[in-house]
């Protein structure tokens, strides 16, 4: 069977990854520049994010308009986003349109305008972000709970906060733009139907010559309090709940991983029918499972009414210690079926794939096929999870609540 997963580093230090997919008529690329929410200063919270959204209006030889218009001709479904490490841009399109799509956002990445023009438009965008979070109490309450569990900078939002989106002025996005677009630490994913030694020319043409930067230092600060709570005004309660686990890279995730689907996946989870199902507590509540590079975490969330909020948290930390228990085999064979549909999905989609290798590229210095993802989830069993919940039983939980009063926290959570 021919390679279809190829990788090239370029001297400057971008990677190339790319995985062939023949029997798809389209093309996706996924390009991480190391320029996430992390590297900026605590006083411009926000910067990478508007940074992002900068670059974007206007790069080369087209204006804003211009930009949006050659983007559409050639049928590009693109996104962009912000994380701890990455500003990311991504795109899917008709296979032959690839090399005019990649040389667009290589000059997204070498060569915006960030016109001060722009600045008025981009801000006030970024500020609807902000005021419309306040509007959504699970997602400020579960932004709040990440910002705590993990040591700062690495839980920062990406949309940032007020003060710091007001006080960004248009020198502060040029110099973030200047330290962090850079191709050292940068990774593009490609997947879909290319031929591999034409697309490597091309990155090569567009981005070879993309200079070398030096790579920030991050410096560290110890996570905040293990309970917060934020008043609000509302009949309902918003309660989060986090616990610390082991990153992708880790020996040990897909056992991790596979608990947590147990915990919260489809509507025979277990949170789902002991909390919601059972006792009526609450109208939603879920967990997932979260990965930074070298940390990771379980976050869950229930939204339920003020009255019924103390019983809630109570009987959600009971779920969650009682995972260490163990998991059932009728639990594990539905928690496969739900991985193998995924992976199914995944092998139909360029965009899912060109993420994935990126992702994986980044986390591990490799990309896992989905042939090897098959195989870890058919070798995921019983004895498997349930050894590695004994020697690490979800604790120590990080907590957050958001409604019109605090909760009762156990002195040891």
């Amino acid at each position: 069977m021919p390679e279809t997963i190829h990788t090239h580093t370029f001297p400057n230090g971008l990677v190339l990854v790319a995985e062939q997919m023949p029997w798809l008529r389209s093309a996706a690329f996924s390009l991480l520049v190391p320029a996430g929410c992390a590297m900026e200063a605590s006083s411009r919270g926000g910067l990478a994010n508007f940074t992002s959204e900068m670059v974007e209006r206007g790069c080369g030889s087209r204006d804003s308009r211009r930009f949006i218009l050659d983007l559409d001709n050639l049928g590009l479904e693109w996104n962009d986003f912000v994380s701890a490490a990455h500003a990311g841009f991504s795109g899917a399109a008709p296979a032959e349109n690839l090399p005019a799509a990649l040389a667009i956002f290589a000059d997204v990445v070498r060569r915006p305008h960030l016109p001060a023009q722009e600045l008025p438009a981009a801000r006030s965008l970024m500020l609807q972000e902000l005021r419309a979070m306040e509007d959504e109490p699970a997602q400020k309450m579960a932004t709040e709970l990440r910002r705590r569990h993990y040591h700062e900078p690495w839980g920062r939002p990406p949309q940032g906060d007020l003060p710091g989106v007001q006080a960004t002025t248009l020198d502060d996005v040029r110099g973030f733009f200047a330290r962090h677009y850079r191709p050292n630490g940068a990774i593009l994913g490609v997947a879909g139907r290319f031929e591999f030694e034409a697309l490597r020319d091309t990155v090569g043409e567009l981005l070879a010559d993309w200079p070398v930067a030096e790579p920030p230092q991050i410096v560290e600060q110890p996570a905040r309090q293990p309970y917060l709570h934020i008043p609000y005004q509302s009949a309902q309660t918003q309660i989060g709940i986090a616990f610390a686990s082991v990153p992708y890279s880790h020996p040990d995730f897909f056992r991790a991983w596979g608990a947590v689907g147990v915990l919260s996946g489809g509507m025979s989870s277990r949170l789902f029918t002991e909390v919601r199902e059972k006792r009526g507590l609450c109208y939603s509540v879920h967990a997932w499972h979260h990965t930074l590079r070298d940390r990771a975490g379980v976050f869950c969330h229930a939204g339920t009414s003020a009255e019924r909020a103390q019983e809630t948290l109570e009987v959600t930390l009971g779920e969650l210690r009682r995972l260490a228990e163990g998991v059932r085999p009728d639990e594990l064979a539905r928690l496969k079926a739900r991985i193998k549909s995924r992976l199914i999905m995944q092998q139909e989609s360029s965009s899912s794939r060109s993420g994935a290798v990126a992702g994986d590229w980044y986390h591990l210095g490799r990309v896992r096929t989905v042939e090897e993802l098959h195989e870890l989830a058919d070798r995921l069993s019983c004895e498997a999870i349930n050894a590695y919940l004994a020697a690490s039983p979800p604790g120590d939980f990080t907590i957050a609540t958001m409604g019109p009063s605090p909760l009762e926290v156990p002195v040891a959570v």
